[in-house]
């Protein structure tokens, strides 16, 4: 007699594979930064803010969206939050600082697009996570002001004034902000 052994259909990625398909999403970063710099330009207006922040968001979005694995309709919301999100964000995140480029004003910029990124996918969240939603705006903040300090730091030529952070900073706030799709993925197992 035999005995066979029933798997399931599609089987939960494991930590290790959750958190290498985030740490992919940095990409979204500099790519997104990237064509902003290319059809828009540099940060130095409100329309030029809002519409480079739009387009990383964009990028950033989408890229996001398919490490978390989303689908359909939930990959249209999650690229349009973070699109909406850092474009209101870094329009009023620049402005804040007067499009300066010192450190202390892209850590500013980084903390307020930051939380206006977060803001927005907190929405989206909000129906997954519940009140831990809430805690993604804050969390998002403090990263996105790190992602800047650590670009300005290394000597990227911030005076260009990107969209966002370069690939250094990408690279730390995607394996700082691997945690949601951990806390993601936990849920769903739970459930």
């Amino acid at each position: 007699m035999s005995t066979s052994t029933v798997r399931p259909a599609v089987e939960a990625p494991t930590t290790g594979r959750t958190i290498a398909r985030w740490a992919v999403s940095f990409a979204g970063f500099p790519l997104g930064g990237f064509a902003a710099t290319i059809l828009v330009g540099p940060v130095d207006s409100v329309a030029s803010a809002l519409a480079g922040g739009l387009l990383t968001g964009i990028v950033l979005g989408a890229v996001q969206a398919w490490a978390l694995r989303a689908t359909g309709r939930s990959m249209v919301a999650w690229t349009g939050a973070t699109a909406l999100g850092l474009g209101a964000g870094l329009a009023v995140g620049a402005a804040a600082v007067s499009y300066d480029t010192g450190l202390g004003d892209l850590v500013v910029q980084g903390a307020v697009s930051g939380a206006a990124v977060g803001i927005a996918q907190a929405v989206l969240l909000r129906r997954r996570l519940g009140a831990l939603a809430l805690a993604w705006p804050a969390y998002l903040a403090v990263v996105w002001a790190l992602g800047w300090a650590i670009t300005t730091s290394i000597g990227v030529e911030v005076d260009e004034r990107f969209t966002v952070f370069g690939s250094s900073g990408a690279v730390v706030v995607a394996l700082l902000t691997s945690v949601l799709p951990l806390v993601l993925a936990r849920r769903e197992a739970v459930r």
